[in-house]
């Protein structure tokens, strides 16, 4: 019977693992899409982390800067935003902080793997 709960377990962390691989996926897809239609790519990561590496066109403004640079995003608060960290926490926050000053298309791709 033992077994028979190990094949539980291993069917659900695959059936997981696949719906993540998708979801990650279809973020990608629809992150490079608004990109192309000229979205504002954003990385809040630190100056250091994006001097390290950062994606193609995107502007550097870390989270904990965002409030007072705000205005680097850009005037139009109806352009979309692409918006990515390394993990996926700070660009929860950056989406917060955007979408409550006014921003109306905000994107989270989350971690910038996940592009």
């Amino acid at each position: 019977m033992v077994w028979i709960r190990w094949v539980v377990i291993a069917a659900v962390v695959l059936v997981a693992w696949t719906l993540y691989a998708q979801l990650s996926s279809k973020q990608s897809a629809e992150a490079h899409r608004l990109v192309s239609q000229g979205a504002v790519l954003l990385d809040v990561r630190t100056r250091e982390e994006f001097t390290a590496g950062h994606l193609p066109g995107a502007i550097n403004i870390p989270v904990q800067d965002l409030t007072q640079r705000m205005a680097e995003v850009g005037p139009d608060k109806k352009k979309p935003v692409v918006v990515y960290c390394r993990s996926g926490n700070r660009s929860a926050r950056a989406k917060r902080m955007l979408t409550e000053a006014g921003y109306q298309q905000v994107f989270d791709l989350g971690a910038m793997s996940n592009w």
